[in-house]
C-alpha cells in the first residue's frame, strides 16, 4: 500500500556540496569553542551539507549529560554565521520547536525515543503547524514500521512537505556487533510504501563504534539512500556523549572520499538489456516458486483434514526438527545462508499452521487464533 504523503523532492530544500548528502557534527554541543571549532573543520572539508548538534539530549538514565540546553542554540547561530553551514537539531517537545525556530535553526529531526510515542510526535506536529521547515523523522527505537509511518504522517499532516526519514537502526535484545541492528529490510519496506520519501542513514547510531561506520555508510549508499548523518567531534576521545561513535572531521572526510557511489538508474543500453534478460529469468523462477508453494499448501490442507478426521494434534515437534535440519543442510550445500533458509522455512511453517488451524476450527465457531506452532 502506497502512502499518501505530500513531499517536496530533497533537492528542492537541501543542496549537497558533493555527493553524498552529508549532515555532520558533534553528538552534543558541549561548549561554544568545541562546537564552533568542529563546525569550521567540517566546513573546510567541503563535504558537509549541514551542521548537526544535540542541544537537548534524551538519555536512558538520569544523571547523565542531558544536553547544554537553549544556550547551545546561540552557539549554533555563531557557527552558521562563520561557516555558512545550515544547522540541524533534534526537537522532542513543542517548546523545543518554538525555541529552535526563534534561533533560526534550518532543519529539525525527531529522535527515535520521540517517534515511538504518538503523543510526543503529535505535540511536535502541532507546534509545526503553519511552519515551512525541513523535518526528518528517525525510526522508532523498536522495529515497528507502523510507528515510523505514523510519525511521518503526523508531521506531514501538519503541513510539513520538506520531509525525510532517518534510518538509525533498532534496539535488539540480542547483542551483536552493532549498537542498533540495521534491519535494512524495514527501511526498504518504508521506501516501498513511500518511493518519493528521502531516506538518510545514521551510521553512527547503527554502529556504536567508529570502526563499523565505513561499512554501514557503504551499505546505505548501495541501497540508494539519499544521504548520511554522521557524528563528528574535534576530539572524540573527550566527548561528553557517545565518544566511541564519533569521528574527527578529517577522518569523516577520508571516509566519504573512500565511498563507492553507484547510480540508481542504468544508462548503458547493453547493460540495460543484460539486466532485463536476467530479471526475466528471475521472474520465471519466481512464478515457478509460487506455483510450487501453492501445490505444497494443497498437500498441507490434505494433512489438516486427515488430522482432523483422526483426532491428531497439529503440533509435531519431531517432524519440524527433521524439516529444519534436512532443509538447512540441503540449502547450505546449494550456497544459501542458514539464516535465510531458517527465515524462509519459518514463513512457510507459519502459513502451514494457519491453514491447518483453519481446517481444525471449521464448524466450531469463533475466529481461530494463529500461533507459531510446528507443522507436519
Amino acid at each position: 500500500m502506497k502512502l499518501d504523503l505530500k513531499i517536496q523532492p530533497l533537492s528542492s530544500w537541501i543542496t549537497a556540496k558533493k555527493e553524498p548528502l552529508l549532515i555532520a557534527g558533534p553528538c552534543s554541543a558541549e561548549t561554544e569553542e568545541q562546537l564552533v571549532a568542529t563546525a569550521h573543520l567540517l566546513a573546510n572539508t567541503g563535504r558537509v551539507t549541514a551542521l548537526r548538534a544535540g542541544i537537548w539530549k534524551p538519555r536512558t538514565r538520569p544523571g547523565e549529560f542531558e544536553g547544554i540546553g537553549s544556550i547551545g542554540l546561540e552557539w549554533l547561530k555563531r557557527a552558521k554565521a562563520e561557516t555558512g553551514l545550515p544547522t540541524a537539531v533534534e526537537v522532542a517537545t513543542g517548546k523545543h520547536v518554538e525555541e529552535a525556530l526563534k534561533a533560526g535553526v534550518d532543519i529539525f529531526w525527531v529522535g527515535a525515543r520521540s517517534t515511538v510515542n504518538p503523543f510526543t510526535v503529535q505535540e511536535i506536529a502541532d507546534a509545526l503547524q503553519g511552519v515551512d521547515i525541513p523535518v526528518m523523522v528517525k525510526n522508532p527505537v523498536n522495529p515497528d514500521l507502523s510507528l515510523w509511518i505514523g510519525a511521518l504522517e503526523r508531521i506531514n499532516r501538519a503541513g510539513i512537505t520538506k520531509l525525510a526519514a532517518i534510518h538509525r537502526g533498532f534496539s535488539s535484545f540480542e547483542k551483536t556487533a552493532f549498537r542498533n541492528e540495521p534491519m535494512w529490510d524495514l527501511a526498504i519496506n518504508l521506501k516501498t510504501h513511500a518511493p518519493e520519501l528521502p531516506i538518510i542513514c545514521d551510521p553512527s547510531h547503527i554502529s556504536g563504534n567508529r570502526e563499523l561506520i565505513p561499512y554501514v555508510s557503504q551499505k546505505a549508499m548501495d541501497l540508494d539512500m539519499q544521504g548520511l548523518m554522521i557524528e563528528s567531534h574535534i576530539d572524540p576521545s573527550v566527548a561528553w556523549t557517545d565518544a566511541k561513535q564519533q569521528l574527527t572531521p578529517a577522518a569523516l572526510s577520508d571516509l566519504i572520499d573512500r565511498l563507492t557511489l553507484r547510480k540508481p538508474e542504468v544508462v548503458n543500453n547493453e547493460v540495460k538489456d543484460k539486466l532485463a534478460d536476467l530479471r526475466s529469468n528471475i521472474d520465471k523462477i519466481d512464478d515457478l516458486v509460487i506455483q510450487k508453494m501453492a501445490e505444497r499448501m494443497k498437500i498441507v490442507e490434505q494433512i489438516g483434514n486427515y488430522k482432523k478426521d483422526n483426532g491428531i494434534t497439529i503440533l509435531q515437534v519431531n517432524r519440524w526438527d527433521e524439516i529444519l535440519q534436512k532443509r538447512t543442510d540441503y540449502a547450505k550445500a546449494l550456497n544459501l545462508s542458514p539464516e535465510f533458509t531458517e527465515k524462509l522455512l519459518e514463513l512457510i511453517h507459519s502459513e502451514s499452521i494457519r491453514k491447518q488451524t483453519e481446517i481444525m476450527n471449521q464448524g466450531q465457531g469463533g475466529a481461530p487464533v494463529q500461533e507459531k506452532l510446528t507443522h507436519a
